[in-house]
């Protein structure tokens, strides 16, 4: 993680202002909705991305993948396990 130097105090309200700077070079428009996780003690802002959340374990991941034209995204993790349950799918219909 890259420190940028810039800090902020956070509001009455709970709210903190992202510098334009980081705005702007991370592409984040006014209104853009932005996505909250948290990691450990850190807390993690993200342009939120809503059809990149994996079909089968429901994980939001750089890592994801669009298939099918788009209709099925799938996690590594998402994709073993559908993998398996495919597999044991036809297993059970060879026996």
């Amino acid at each position: 993680m890259k420190s940028t130097g810039i800090v902020r105090k956070v509001d009455e309200l709970g709210r903190i202002v992202i510098p334009i700077e980081i705005r702007r070079s991370l592409g984040i428009e006014i209104k853009d909705p932005i996505e909250i996780y948290v990691d450990g003690e850190n807390i993690v802002l993200k342009r939120y991305e809503p059809n990149m959340a994996c079909h089968v374990t429901g994980e939001v991941s750089d890592r994801n993948i669009s298939i099918a034209g788009g209709k099925l995204v799938l996690s590594p993790e998402g994709a073993e396990q559908l993998i398996q349950e495919i597999q044991a799918g036809f297993s059970e219909k060879n026996k």
